[in-house]
């Protein structure tokens, strides 16, 4: 016999009238809007992201293909782990939270360079791809959308502190810190009413707290992977703020 289409889960159909986009805001939270109050900002923090000439041209600096340079120049390979902060940034990029337009994302770099990340780019889903864009962004300290005036990624003036919104909250997170449940956290740290920062390291071993932190947590009793550690603060936020 002729296969019938499948019917639509009743929950799926449209009220009758009611445009989809109005239906999608509830489910969303409200949309961000320009006297929105609501920010998570994410500093990345220790990225190794620096350049070297070798014989192809210029290359992201890895662990993996560059330790008899690293040795050479008295570096330690172990530090130079690009792919944590690739990891990091598809967490952060393709969260819902993100798409909703809550967050921000910064990342300083071992070497103290700061870059500026739109909310809007499309990170590279393969590592090479990735540090193809890196090198680029390294050397021309800005990356453009094609066809477009969007600027995507900017290297930025040092301290990070003189581009964080007045009256943020600024938390570190620390395998060290306080532990927290992120559920009975969040509710404690008026996130509606003002910015909150949180400053997450995106390299392999260490400590990433700063100076200028003002509480530092930890979100597990494990040591958790940097792009771990950000799915689970993402997550925070959204079910706090009912985005699905």
């Amino acid at each position: 016999g002729v296969m019938s289409a499948p019917k639509r889960p009743r929950e799926e159909r449209e009220p009758s009238g009611a445009p989809a986009a109005s239906r999608q805001k509830k489910i969303d939270g409200p949309a961000a809007d320009k006297d929105e109050k609501r920010k998570v900002i994410v500093v990345l923090q220790k990225a190794a992201l620096e350049t070297v000439k070798t014989k192809k041209g210029y290359e992201l600096v890895t662990a993996d293909s560059h330790k008899s340079i690293l040795t050479r120049l008295k570096k330690d390979p172990s530090q130079y782990r690009p792919d944590i902060v690739h990891q990091c940034l598809l967490t952060l990029l393709d969260s819902p939270l993100n798409k909703a337009g809550l967050l921000k994302v910064y990342v300083e770099t071992l070497n103290n360079q700061i870059i500026d990340v739109s909310p809007k780019l499309r990170i590279p889903r393969t590592f090479p791809r990735f540090a193809g864009l890196m090198v680029q962004l390294l050397h021309k300290l800005k990356i453009r959308a094609v066809g477009s005036s969007d600027v995507l990624l900017k290297v930025i003036k040092r301290p990070i502190t003189q581009h964080l919104p007045p009256g943020a909250y600024k938390i570190g997170t620390s395998n060290k810190g306080k532990l927290v449940d992120l559920r009975r956290y969040i509710p404690t740290i008026n996130a509606d009413t003002r910015p909150i920062v949180l400053i997450v390291g995106a390299m392999a071993h260490g400590q990433a707290t700063v100076d200028w932190q003002e509480t530092c947590i930890a979100v597990s009793q494990y040591a958790l992977s940097g792009s771990v550690a950000l799915g689970r603060i993402m997550n925070g936020f959204e079910n706090y703020w009912n985005i699905l």
